[in-house]
């Protein structure tokens, strides 16, 4: 087993906790990441309901999107910075109880703009609660098992794409797209009971302040992680974001078959965050460097077989399992390079895989507008993956003369 610098600097455990108490502890904390996600990716499945729902074009739609993608981006390091003092269960409750709310706002919104707000408001609790449940979850277990425990809780997200977004989408298409939002803050609200009797209170830091927590930014190793996360993540999303077009016209399939390319995606970041725990223990550092590689590898192979069924759904599977090890060992990599701002750390890796979502879909428009072709983004995304794997060796070369 090798020892990395994350193992040795990660938050001390509260206390011995039975193998079965950490077990019941993370899943209450990844049935929040399930709602996280489900809010996050339902919406695209739904737009045409919202859109006439509320009277405006598609596009203009679209925008709700973006709100939410806004809100992480802003509530990350805000409520890190001024929550850092306060007791980790406390937040975590209080975070998924705004969750809740805000998603039944979405499902109460009569117009427009109350929508649009609604859905920047649900977005703010994202990526803390993701960081803190981290925490949490790395404080419960010995060094050498962080790395799964982390990958429990964060098994949420990828779950909430295979049967979360599925089930709000059929429920929003036939049920009207307000149950879809008023499910999410019921599971919201369970997150709160869950969270209240199976994770372990922890005392605040009284040590911390916001400046303290704003010193993360002086520290160049965490903007190189962000960074790496920025754009070597948007090469998955430069490909994801095509998805469906690339299905139909490159593969030459129904529209019915989309879905069946969303499985597997959503079967791929399930298998990936459950390996990448597993090799975060092993080492940090080289899981990031061999993710950045497949990913790299895998998108540029996905240009090719994506002219066939069978080759071009298991390419997709890869494609998503790898990403999936990069995001887990992103968010250990951020807990431990922040320092004592492991608060702002944690929490500023969504912010970043916000950033890269945003990123890898524009680049990749811009190759499908210049008539490329459907599998250009993909090629796009093998670049992105290139450019992030060198800053990637940067901050590699900086953690060794600096070790």
């Amino acid at each position: 087993m090798t020892t990395t610098a994350t193992d040795r600097d990660a938050p001390a455990t509260t206390a011995p906790l039975s193998a079965r108490r950490v077990a019941w502890a993370t899943v209450a904390l990844a049935v929040g990441g399930f709602a996280i996600g489900t809010t996050e990716f339902v919406t695209m499945g739904l737009l045409p309901e919202m859109a006439n729902g509320v009277s405006v074009s598609i596009p203009q739609a679209g925008h709700m999107i973006s709100a939410y993608a806004l809100g992480v981006v802003i509530g990350a390091p805000v409520i890190a910075v001024f929550g850092a003092r306060l007791p980790r269960r406390a937040l975590l409750v209080a975070l998924m109880a705004a969750f809740a709310v805000a998603n039944a706002t979405s499902a109460l919104a009569q117009d427009y703009e109350q929508l649009v707000g609604a859905r920047f408001l649900s977005g703010l609790p994202h990526g803390v609660y993701f960081g803190l449940a981290s925490l949490a979850a790395a404080s419960m277990v010995t060094p050498e098992r962080r790395g799964r425990a982390v990958s429990r809780v964060m098994l949420g997200l990828p779950v909430a794409t295979v049967i979360g977004v599925p089930a709000g989408t059929w429920m929003g298409q036939h049920l009207g797209w307000r149950t879809a939002y008023g499910a999410v803050a019921l599971i919201g609200l369970l997150t709160v009971v869950l969270v209240l009797l199976l994770v372990p209170a922890t005392p605040g830091d009284r040590t911390a302040t916001g400046r303290r927590e704003l010193a993360a930014f002086r520290e160049p190793q965490v903007w190189l992680t962000l960074l790496v996360g920025a754009v070597g993540f948007g090469g998955m999303f430069a490909m994801y974001s095509y998805i469906a077009p690339t299905v139909t016209d490159v593969t030459g399939l129904p529209k019915s078959a989309v879905p069946v390319f969303l499985l597997a995606f959503g079967m791929g970041a399930v298998a990936g965050t459950m390996l990448g725990g597993r090799l975060a223990d092993w080492s940090v550092l080289r899981s990031l460097v061999a993710s950045s590689v497949a990913m790299g590898l895998s998108l540029a192979l996905f240009t090719m077989t994506s002219q066939w069924f069978v080759p071009g759904l298991v390419t997709a599977f890869v494609v998503s399992a790898v990403g999936a090890v990069l995001v887990v060992n992103l968010q250990l990599r951020l807990m431990h390079v922040a320092g004592d701002a492991r608060t702002l750390g944690a929490a500023l890796n969504h912010s970043s895989l916000n950033a890269a979502n945003a990123l890898g879909a524009w680049l990749g428009g811009l190759v499908i507008a210049a008539g490329w072709g459907y599998t250009a983004p993909s090629w796009v995304g093998a670049g992105l993956s290139l450019a992030g794997l060198l800053v990637l060796a940067w901050s590699v070369l900086l953690h060794r003369r600096t070790s």
